[in-house]
């Protein structure tokens, strides 16, 4: 299809005046190994907040509404999915490995805020800089790596980042989670976050290194040359967003995957809790949707390089509704853990395959771009979930605002099965 790129992976750029350049996980694989687990402490920095912040909104700040306490996630998800896209265009003009550096600069107060702070709203400035710091961070990483593994196992790539981001995400709640049930919800839990940053940050400065030369070959071999320049900004965010499509099918499918995600993030504590599960069984619940959604990445992301982004995107889209419908229907652990499954299963097959698909459409001189787009889109479903759940939590009922998500995120399904196309090229 128009903008995919079909080269082979082994292809290398061989002048005597330039170093060698291969596009492959194999031929990269020291890199593209440092940049998996540089995104494990990224994703360890979400992990921290996952199981207890709720719980310290209602223990130490005494929080009702459930808007109030969502509205961290809130301001996480705007201030990363505006990052994600200026990210995108940064990556493009000044390179990818800045970025995360910076991205991880901006961390570094984060768990500090944490520990001390002395009011809600310090919470929620302390989520504006994690947003800020995941929107460059996790952006870079998944540049990098498609930048490294060229087209034809983009899928696998996507998957093993993924996972690596989100069973790092698991851990860390379920690691936060035991500290809380052993030595109380502050400040303790959030010493990890001092170690993830201090190594996430020294990774970053010393050993990873540039990829933006292997999207401008990859851009080459492909037929665009450095003179032709990409489309402007106003048009990949059309093209992205409206236009295209696969690639608004795309992206409407990611920003109502993150609005679930943000409203399991905010109120499946507070269901937990109030079906007097204590913290450490919160933590582990907290733990298996992300664990499983990490793990399942791993298999998902392949297999969609054999067969189709679509299905994937659709059925683990239907998936993920039906997870959240069993969590609210259940009132005990055994089926608040089969729905967190399921749950995870479904975003295991959404995840990377939504972030191969866009590789696949857009062309590399401009997907960095687009990615960042579609990354806008996906981190402002965290906005809109925290709002949507919210209010309605606070109207009608968590049940009712956990029923209105599942219906909107089959929907969605019902969107992707109709608009998209499959934009694999062993597949289209």
């Amino acid at each position: 299809m128009p903008g995919t790129s079909r080269i082979a992976d082994t292809t290398e750029l061989t002048p005597a005046s330039q170093p060698v350049i291969r596009l492959g996980i194999r031929e990269n694989l020291f890199q593209f190994s440092l940049l998996v687990l540089v995104n494990g402490f990224v994703g360890a920095m979400v992990g921290m907040e996952r199981a207890i912040l709720p719980a310290i909104a209602e223990d130490e700040f005494q929080l009702a509404a459930r808007t109030a306490i969502l509205s961290f996630i809130f301001v996480f998800g705007i201030s990363k999915a505006l990052t994600n896209y200026l990210a995108g265009r940064l990556s493009d003009r000044y390179g990818r490995r800045a970025v995360l550096i910076i991205g991880w600069l901006v961390a570094v107060p984060v768990p500090f805020i944490l520990m001390w702070a002395p009011g809600w709203s310090w919470v929620i400035f302390a989520n504006l800089f994690l947003g800020i710091s995941q929107g460059l961070t996790w952006s870079t990483t998944v540049i990098m790596k498609i930048d490294l593994a060229g087209p034809r196992n983009r899928g696998l790539a996507m998957g093993i980042n993924e996972f690596a981001g989100y069973f790092a995400v698991a851990l860390a709640a379920l690691a936060t989670g035991y500290v809380a049930s052993v030595s109380g919800l502050r400040p303790e839990p959030f010493y990890l976050g001092v170690a993830f940053v201090a190594i996430g940050l020294l990774l970053s400065l010393g050993l990873v290194r540039e990829t933006r030369q292997h999207a401008q070959f990859e851009a080459q071999v492909a037929g665009q040359s450095d003179d032709e320049p990409p489309p402007s900004q106003s048009d990949i965010f059309k093209r992205t967003s409206f236009t295209d499509r696969d690639l608004s099918a795309v992206s409407q499918a990611g920003l109502i995957n993150n609005l679930n995600d943000g409203v399991a993030w905010g109120l499946f504590p507070l269901l937990f809790a109030a079906a007097s599960m204590d913290i450490r069984q919160i933590g582990w619940l907290a733990a298996i949707y992300p664990a499983v959604w990490g793990l399942g990445q791993l298999f998902t992301g392949a297999l969609s390089d054999r067969f189709g982004r679509k299905p994937f995107i659709m059925y683990g889209m239907w998936l993920q509704s039906a997870g959240i419908a069993v969590v609210v229907s259940s009132a005990a652990l055994p089926g608040f853990a089969v729905g967190s499954v399921l749950l995870g299963v479904g975003t295991a097959m959404v995840y990377p395959t939504l972030l191969a698909a866009i590789g696949d459409v857009a062309h590399p001189a401009w997907r960095a771009s687009a990615v960042g787009v579609y990354r806008l889109w996906r981190d402002l479903g965290y906005a809109f979930g925290a709002i949507v759940g919210g209010v309605i939590a606070d109207l009608i009922g968590m049940d009712a605002s956990l029923w209105c998500v599942a219906a909107i995120t089959f929907t969605s399904g019902v969107i992707v099965w109709k608009r998209m196309r499959e934009t694999h090229a062993t597949r289209g």
